[in-house]
């Protein structure tokens, strides 16, 4: 994903409202036949699913400039970051206390992720590393909201397709109310933009998102964990090879850290009776024993 955000070459913004939007009409046609199989969903629900969209919407804004200013490959990596934050929201907020193991694991991840961002040691793949980090850390928090709320709003459902839609509807609505408030909605792109655009929708917000709600939820947590590792890996090769963004000696040694930092965890969660859910390069943790989406839009990336 990041990749095909720096190819588009747009503003924040729009680039989160395209990638949203033009996954709409798609995602609608899917939640619709869905429901026609499975039933309606509670109305609450769906608020609820909208309501996670605007976290969201703040995510994809402030991620979008995790890319610009840390690089398309190492943004993949420091947001693992993602992990500490919603272990601690959940344990505030859920009271739902990690295990002592995968505790452990998060000082692994917090150092990987600062040498990977290129803080230290210097960047060989964006100009503002401590900005880029900066933001990730606040698209980081939203997203953990995200997750959280859609996770309450879940329930016992077994609706996949609705509650991407939802969320998604909510997330572009979000975005719009982010540039009204905070500016950045410059609307008119480039036709060649528009294409990448379209491209990051389908690959992403759609056949993304769907594919990994529906399937990881039933993996074996070992398994799961080691897809962890596709995107960050994948994302960096293709950042070298078609933005030409290389990344420095310590930079690798963080990337490997951060990820072996993250399978550690997923693994752990694994061995709780948990299975990990995977978006964006990060995880979460759902029921094993529930069939439900919990939500999470795709490492998508």
């Amino acid at each position: 994903m990041p990749v095909l955000v720096q190819l588009a070459g747009t503003a924040p913004v729009p680039t989160a409202f395209y990638r949203c939007g033009l996954a709409l009409p798609a995602l609608g046609l899917v939640a619709a036949a869905e429901q026609r199989r499975r039933g309606p969903r509670a109305l609450a629900r769906r608020g609820h699913a909208f309501m996670a969209g605007i976290f969201l919407a703040i995510d994809l804004v402030l991620f979008n400039h995790t890319i610009t200013d840390a690089g398309a490959g190492v943004s993949t990596v420091i947001g693992s970051l993602y992990v500490p934050i919603v272990a601690l929201l959940a344990w505030v907020l859920l009271r739902e206390r990690p295990s002592r193991r995968y505790l452990l694991t998060l000082p692994v991840v917090m150092i990987g992720i600062v040498l990977a961002s290129g803080l230290v040691g210097g960047s060989g793949t964006g100009l503002r590393p401590g900005a880029g980090l900066a933001y990730c850390a606040g698209a980081n928090v939203a997203y953990a909201c995200y997750l959280l709320i859609l996770r309450q709003a879940a329930g016992d459902t077994r609706h996949v397709a609705g509650q991407v839609f939802d969320a998604t509807a909510g997330a572009t609505a979000g975005t719009l109310l982010f540039g009204l408030a905070f500016g950045g909605l410059q609307l008119g792109v480039p036709w060649h933009a528009f294409g990448w655009l379209l491209l990051l929708a389908v690959v992403v917000q759609i056949a993304g998102w769907l594919l990994i709600t529906a399937s990881l939820p039933r993996l074996p947590a070992a398994v799961s964990s080691m897809l962890l590792l596709l995107q960050p890996a994948l994302a960096m090769v293709l950042a070298a090879i078609i933005l030409h963004q290389r990344p420095t000696a310590v930079q690798l040694i963080g990337a490997a850290v951060a990820c072996g930092g993250v399978v550690a965890a997923a693994v752990t969660q694994g061995q709780g009776g948990h299975r990990a859910i995977i978006d964006r390069g990060r995880i979460r943790a759902a029921d094993s024993e529930r069939e439900e989406d919990c939500g999470s839009g795709a490492v998508a990336g």
